[in-house]
């Protein structure tokens, strides 16, 4: 387990190197010009070729290439090119709201859809299941941004019973906090939960035929103790796949999700960063996503030792 564990971090750096090299390239390769962008609409040649000397994108790819992993290997992601800040800096002043939004909508997601799918198994061909299936498609067949404005419509501007956007840290008061992450997580959270609410259905249903959940209905165990105590605990490992999985789907829609909800994270920084060309800010979010989506899926991978004691690395 050991010697895995150790091999699984190792892993982690060439994979980060790939998707580095990726990213640059494809950032220097896709049209557009951040020094076009900055001189504005009226600069001449010799002003756009000025800025562009001053950013060192006059130099060669692979000059520029070399320049910028030796910067990451020393911890420094650059400086972005139109406000002047370090990227570090700045995605440590945007990476409270995103962590907020992506903890939440995990938990609402998971703590929801979790029962759903073990219900609609357990009730499988009746309208329990039809209702649990509908709710799963629909919610993962609905664009993440048409949800939002829909929620806003409803709860904020009919309703007016929550903030239509922003958001307010939990330094300022929980019931602030929790008020302005109800529509963000609703929104990123029902495609979420659709999604884990499907899988968990599919292998609730290969578990229920299995002999021992005849065994354990026949010594007259309870419905409730059978499906959570005996079936869940052995479907276990492909519902915490797909919930590891799903994190590149929460990565995508928590980009939308803030740029819907005017929320000041990652997402909108993001957005913000392709926009402007601002190559230094997208390299290191897309470095920071890609971080955080190998790290879960090395905890989901050593989750399974402990879900199924026959696994063993």
């Amino acid at each position: 387990m050991q010697a895995y564990l150790i091999r699984r971090i190792l892993a982690i750096f060439p994979v980060m190197a790939v998707v580095a090299i990726i990213v640059f390239l494809l950032l220097r390769l896709t049209p557009g010009d951040p020094a076009a962008v900055i001189a504005g609409d009226y600069a001449s040649p010799a002003d756009i070729a000025r800025i562009r000397h001053q950013l060192g994108l006059d130099e060669p790819i692979y000059t520029q290439l070399g320049i910028w992993v030796w910067n990451i290997l020393r911890g420094d992601l650059g400086v972005s090119i139109f406000s002047g800040l370090p990227v570090t800096r700045l995605i440590g002043q945007r990476i409270e709201p995103t962590l907020a939004l992506s903890i939440a909508t995990m938990l609402f997601a998971i703590v929801f859809a979790v029962p759903m799918g073990v219900l609609a198994a357990w009730k499988v061909r009746t309208w329990v299941d039809r209702v649990v299936m509908l709710f799963a498609v629909l919610g993962f067949s609905l664009p993440v941004f048409w949800l939002g404005f829909l929620l806003i419509y409803g709860f904020s501007v009919r309703l007016e019973i929550l903030p239509v956007q922003g958001y307010v840290s939990y330094r300022e008061g929980w019931i602030p906090f929790l008020r302005h992450l109800v529509l963000p997580t609703l929104t990123l959270g029902l495609v979420y939960m659709a999604l884990i609410a499907r899988i968990t259905r599919a292998a609730m249903l290969e578990v229920l035929q299995e002999d021992y959940i005849r065994t354990a209905y026949a010594k007259g165990l309870r419905p409730g103790y059978v499906l959570f105590r005996h079936a869940l605990k052995n479907a276990s490992v492909p519902i915490v796949t797909i919930i590891g999985v799903g994190v590149a789907l929460l990565i995508g829609g928590v980009v939308i999700t803030e740029s819907v909800f005017a929320i000041p994270g990652l997402g909108r920084l993001t957005v913000d960063a392709i926009l402007h060309r601002d190559y230094p800010v997208i390299q290191g979010i897309i470095l920071v996503f890609s971080g955080a989506y190998v790290v879960v899926n090395l905890l989901v991978d050593l989750a399974y030792t402990f879900l199924d004691p026959r696994i063993r690395y």
